[in-house]
């Protein structure tokens, strides 16, 4: 059984929509894809419907943007309560300040390439919150960039001159407020460097002692060593060992499936959600 548990549609950052990326997920040959779009439910759905379309199971879920004392943490949620309003709440704060924070900086690159926010909402899906992936397809359809890879390491990397900060909630928070959503939080991308300040193991632990219920070691942003470390966090906290690609269409090189989470895992997911039932096309 192949289970990729973390993917991304036009709901967030994603190129694909839902339907879409449950259609590419199924002729990749995957059995179980989860749905994470970044602090939303809103493709829940149509991957649903696509889903029972194509015949493949779907564990719905989210990516909560998260902040511990100002480091950035990604936690991923599945099988929880989309209507739970405390978790709803936190949500809507986060969107609201993702908006005014893309404001800032495309304000900010403006002085320095030819970029409008109306651009850059050509680039986002009706519903959609804007995000730096959003910033940089307007840089690339500008012609300022040649792609995004090219936009975040040029202007939108964290910590660069443009780069403005949104409000995420603290993740020992944001885990408890899953769990009481019926949810299961894992810890995304733990020690992915690459992507700006990381924390350490003792965070880890004030994190499982609050509901972390996995961490997902197998990811296309971890190097080997990396991949180690987070295994060994893993066994030693006790949590579930995920692995996904991360998938965002055309939006990064990462592949459908490239990353897989054990089917021992996702019934022990399974074991563990109240809030939403995953979609079981195949029965």
């Amino acid at each position: 059984m192949r289970i990729d548990l973390h993917t991304h549609s036009d709901a967030s950052d994603g190129t694909g929509s839902p339907g879409q990326v449950v259609a590419e997920a199924a002729a990749a040959g995957l059995d179980v894809v989860a749905l994470t779009d970044h602090d939303s439910t809103r493709g829940w759905d149509e991957a649903s419907r696509a889903a029972r379309e194509h015949g493949i199971d779907l564990l719905p879920g989210m990516e909560i943007s998260c902040t511990y004392y100002g480091t950035s943490i990604h936690l991923l949620s599945y099988l929880h309560d989309p209507q739970f309003e405390p978790l709803l709440a936190q949500l809507e704060h986060a969107r609201a300040s993702r908006d005014t924070r893309a404001q800032r900086i495309v304000d900010r690159l403006a002085t320095v390439v030819p970029l409008t926010w109306d651009q850059v909402r050509a680039q986002v899906s009706d519903g959609a919150t804007v995000g730096r992936p959003h910033i940089a397809d307007a840089l690339v359809a500008s012609g300022a960039v040649a792609d995004r890879t090219e936009a975040f390491d040029r202007y939108l990397y964290n910590g660069s001159p443009y780069y403005a900060s949104h409000y995420a909630i603290d993740v020992l928070e944001a885990i408890e407020l899953v769990r009481a959503a019926g949810g299961v939080p894992v810890f995304a991308h733990p020690f992915a460097q690459k992507r700006g300040r990381i924390v350490d193991e003792s965070v880890i632990a004030q994190m499982r002692d609050a509901g972390l219920v996995g961490i997902e070691v197998n990811h296309p942003d971890h190097d080997p060593a990396q991949t180690r470390r987070a295994l060994e966090a893993a066994r030693t906290f006790g949590l579930l060992v995920t692995g996904s690609s991360d998938y965002h269409g055309d939006g990064k090189p990462n592949r459908l499936g490239e990353q897989l989470t054990s089917p021992q895992v996702l019934a022990q997911i399974l074991a563990r959600a109240s809030g939403s039932e995953p979609v079981l096309a195949r029965g």
